[in-house]
């Protein structure tokens, strides 16, 4: 079985998604999609980002790149990194 992973990155762009503390969701999911991305490398496993930048990825067009990204293969692990924002508990 050779399993392959898509890591989307959520928000981005000119949707920053959830605020809070100075830390913007965009951006650390990124950050945490990059790292997964080079981990999942470093083991051999096929790996592909919806996003590598700060860009605006409309909901229909992340779903195509999750779909293109290994072509026909049905064998296809998608992670989809969001953060919530919490409260003051």
């Amino acid at each position: 079985m050779n399993r392959k992973i898509v890591i989307d990155a959520g928000h981005g762009g000119e949707d920053p998604g959830a605020l809070g503390n100075g830390i913007t969701e965009k951006n650390m999911t990124l950050a945490i999609s990059e790292y997964m991305y080079d981990r999942f490398r470093e083991l051999g496993i096929p790996v592909k980002l919806t996003r590598n930048s700060d860009e605006t990825v409309n909901p229909t067009d992340r779903v195509n790149r999750i779909l293109d990204a290994f072509g026909n293969d049905k064998d296809v692990i998608v992670i989809s990194n969001h953060i919530n924002a919490g409260g003051e508990t």
